[in-house]
């Protein structure tokens, strides 16, 4: 071989070449991506899981209970004089003949047709749900959201209210007039069979 071919390895003198250090047998070299976790991390993994599963059981009781107070009856609303329940009106002689009273607890208005029949009117516009006043002087209940305007008997006189207020049922016990404000009862217009007379 030529010199030129010959590479000559420069040595410092004195220094010696020390070769890489030794495992113990039966040991291998664990790669970095593969180690094991910390110790420190597993009360952590721990502490969050059991976390996890509280959470699940705690949002699992609130739905429970959610579901169980839907499906319960309404006790606090069949007490009578509350909204949702049999409110007393008062005595049927109390109500003077072509006049509206109003029962706000009840959210609705009793109303004594000209020929003594009694109707419960809902408050509420059957437009889009607007609170109707009673308005006296013109005998009419007038939306003040839309202007739809329902008579006496609850009958659209002005639309945009698609149909007459909706009823709640009425009954006369020993002269006393009593309110049923569990359900409204839709209607498309007034019929004599829905009033209630003495």
């Amino acid at each position: 071989m030529s010199a030129k071919k010959r590479k000559k390895t420069k040595e410092t003198p004195g220094v010696e070449k020390t070769p890489p250090p030794a495992q113990a047998p039966g040991v291998e070299e664990t790669p970095p991506s593969v180690q094991a976790p910390r110790a420190e991390e597993t009360p952590r993994r721990d502490f969050l899981g059991r976390l996890w599963k509280i959470l699940g059981i705690v949002a699992l009781l609130e739905f429970l209970g959610v579901g169980l107070a839907f499906l319960a009856p309404k006790r606090a609303a069949e007490k009578e004089g509350a909204f949702g329940g049999v409110i007393t009106a008062g005595p049927e002689e109390r109500f003077a003949p072509d006049t509206v009273t109003a029962f706000r607890q009840g959210h609705f208005y009793l109303a004594r047709l000209p020929d003594g029949g009694l109707l419960a009117l809902s408050r509420k516009c059957t437009h889009l749900g607007c609170s109707v006043p009673w308005v006296a002087e013109e005998k009419r209940f007038i939306c003040p959201c839309h202007a739809s305007v329902f008579d006496i008997q609850g009958n659209v006189a002005n639309p945009p209210a698609p149909r007459a207020l909706d009823l709640f049922p009425v009954s006369l016990v020993n002269g006393i007039v009593k309110v049923d404000t569990g359900k409204p009862l839709r209607r498309q217009r007034f019929e004599k069979s829905q009033a209630v007379y003495p």
